[in-house]
């Protein structure tokens, strides 16, 4: 179920020696990858990058019990930015996203199932070390 990006085309921001530059063909994008590659890292710059476009909102881990479920189901127009997914949404939720029509999320864990997710939706995080600056972006898994 691809659905064009419907908040944001791309994201492009700078923290410190770490640039984040990542671009989105549908509507659902899910990072995977190994520990220690720099999933969480890229969420925290996303999380700052939000205090600047209130588009987007992050969610992780911490706000298992904050209300994110109702922020999600109540808003439109927003790029949900969803870390440790594994942890943090259920089947219900997960239900919602994927016919969720009015926002879009990138969603950052190890299990795409119920998700109905193609191959095309399921990205690893890429970072390359160029003159002390580690660059993030993403590569199709498949």
């Amino acid at each position: 179920m691809k659905i064009k990006p419907i908040v944001i085309d791309e994201i492009h921001t700078k923290h410190t020696n770490f640039i984040v530059d990542l671009k989105f063909d549908s509507n659902i994008t899910f990072i995977t990858g190994d520990s220690g590659v720099g999933k969480s890292a890229v969420f925290t710059f996303l999380e700052e990058y939000s205090s600047e476009d209130k588009r987007v909102r992050c969610f992780n881990y911490i706000d298992h019990n904050k209300g994110y479920k109702n922020s999600i189901r109540n808003s439109k127009g927003k790029l949900f930015v969803i870390d440790n997914a594994d942890i943090l949404l259920n089947d219900k939720i997960k239900q919602h996203i994927v016919f969720d029509n009015q926002n879009q999320y990138i969603i950052i864990g190890r299990n795409p199932s119920s998700l109905l997710l193609t191959q095309d939706d399921i990205y690893e995080l890429e970072s390359e070390n160029k003159d002390g600056i580690t660059y993030f972006r993403l590569e199709k898994v498949f």
